[in-house]
């Protein structure tokens, strides 16, 4: 895992391992500029006295998560063939986890409200919708998964000497995935024929079988609805097996084969007939991404889901949005990607709304006109060393202020309540996103089980 480094005004240099940085921070000749993700500023180098590396950064966009990957990159040339060889060695790997159902339920139950407060209380009439929307228009809740993925690439950027992007194309054609037969065997040809529909299905069903939900095994096609009895070859009619049961079921139907388990056979019917909302949400922000990408000036490799697979199968990397990032593009090999992932979660920066609401839409409470009290907010990372009371000790988490002075600290641990302010000490400004390390699979880095780190250990970093 790659620590950031800065020079003395602020310029990003080449990350360095975390052994480095301790001993730059020892010798005195960096000091700690930020605790998440770690980065530290040289007192003695300027970017005009530095070698800088080709760096680029990956990210595979999704409806909820978005893998990001910061790589190093290498090309050299087959002496047999002249092919120009792509080697990439991970420097860093994030997932981001967008908040878009959030905020469109709260403008759903805005609306609602709204609705409730117009009609049924006192009748005025309704206003004809004869706003237009710009081109190009996204929903909130779309614009939003575009908005902080071009966040994080621009701080990203700042931390990083970063030449190039790389971003994952995602085709899901809707009508295609409801019927891959229109295009004829036409469609998918090559060595990638099949992937999209399969990376499809691993998602709808959770890598999982449908069955009997075994995991962590070869998976197989099936039809639930046999095409012997006159089931289709539409995805809505595929599903994932397990060997032994893709052999016991054979042909039958699966209300025969599921007889006994009627509530999983409910579960199977109302599943496959799921809505593809997360598909249509990567389709609708897919191009916008994309041009905003362009826009930063830097060159951007575009990739496919297909491609994206189909490196990850051949360098046999696990599956996860960020070892996918890893994987997008023109890809060669691929070297230390077995580390942790920063997982940063988006939380919004507060609410504009200072009052709480009964449930027809009326203001029942009132909260601080202020965000700020004592020089805290609400989302900052305090360290507090509380040295008298019934709560001695030592805490470290994120805040919850309140205007009588005694706040609240949510550590790894559990809840605190009521420590008072003049033992917090300020690590870290909120900034809308919450951050923990985690461990993606262990076994294959030397552990026996997930083991998720919250960010309260990182500033033993």
């Amino acid at each position: 895992m790659a620590v950031f480094v800065l020079d003395r005004r602020k310029k990003p240099l080449m990350p360095c391992s975390e052994k480095r940085a301790r001993l730059l921070l020892a010798r005195g000749r960096a000091v700690v500029c930020r605790l998440i993700p770690f980065t530290i500023r040289l007192r003695d180098r300027t970017v005009e006295h530095s070698r800088l590396q080709s760096v680029r950064l990956k990210l595979a966009p999704g409806s909820k998560t978005t893998g990001l990957a910061l790589v190093r990159e290498k090309e050299t040339i087959d002496a047999t063939t002249g092919e120009t060889l792509r080697t990439v060695a991970v420097l860093m790997l994030l997932e981001l986890q967008h908040r878009g159902q959030a905020i469109r339920d709260a403008l759903t139950q805005r609306g609602g409200h709204r609705r409730f407060r117009r009609a049924r209380l006192r009748y005025r009439s309704a206003r004809f919708d004869n706003r237009t929307r710009p081109e190009g228009w996204l929903a909130p809740s779309l614009q939003h998964r575009v908005d902080t993925t071009m966040t994080w690439v621009g701080r990203l950027r700042r931390w990083a000497p970063i030449t190039g992007l790389s971003t994952m194309i995602h085709r899901f054609d809707t009508q295609a995935l409801q019927n891959p037969e229109i295009s004829g065997v036409e469609y998918q040809q090559g060595e990638l024929q099949g992937y999209e529909v399969r990376e499809y299905l691993l998602e709808k069903w959770g890598r999982q079988c449908a069955y009997c939900d075994a995991e962590h095994a070869p998976l197989t096609i099936d039809h639930i609805h046999p095409t012997s009895r006159g089931g289709s070859d539409r995805v809505s009619n595929l599903a994932l097996a397990c060997f032994p049961c893709n052999q016991r079921k054979g042909n039958q139907d699966v209300a025969a084969f599921l007889a006994h388990d009627p509530k999983r056979l409910a579960r199977i019917e109302a599943q496959r007939k799921a809505p593809l909302q997360d598909a249509a949400a990567v389709n609708s922000t897919r191009w916008a991404l994309w041009g905003r990408l362009r826009g930063t000036g830097l060159a951007v490799e575009v990739g496919t889901g297909g491609r994206t697979k189909w490196n990850r199968k051949r360098f046999s990397v696990p599956k996860a949005y960020a070892l996918d990032a890893a994987c997008v593009g023109h890809v060669d090999a691929i070297q230390h990607w077995q580390q942790p992932v920063l997982r940063i979660k988006a939380t919004g920066r507060g609410s504009y709304q200072r009052t709480r609401l009964t449930k027809y839409g009326f203001p029942r409470g009132y909260l601080m006109r202020s965000k700020t009290a004592f020089g805290f907010q609400t989302g900052d990372l305090v360290r507090a060393v509380v040295t008298t009371g019934n709560k001695v000790g030592t805490y470290l988490g994120r805040v919850a202020i309140r205007a009588s002075g005694r706040f609240n600290i949510q550590t790894a641990q559990g809840l605190i309540q009521h420590i008072h302010h003049r033992f917090c000490r300020l690590v870290q400004r909120g900034d809308g996103y919450d951050y923990n390390w985690m461990l993606l699979h262990p076994a294959l880095m030397g552990h026996a089980a997930h083991n998720d780190h919250r960010v309260a250990e990182a500033e033993d970093h």
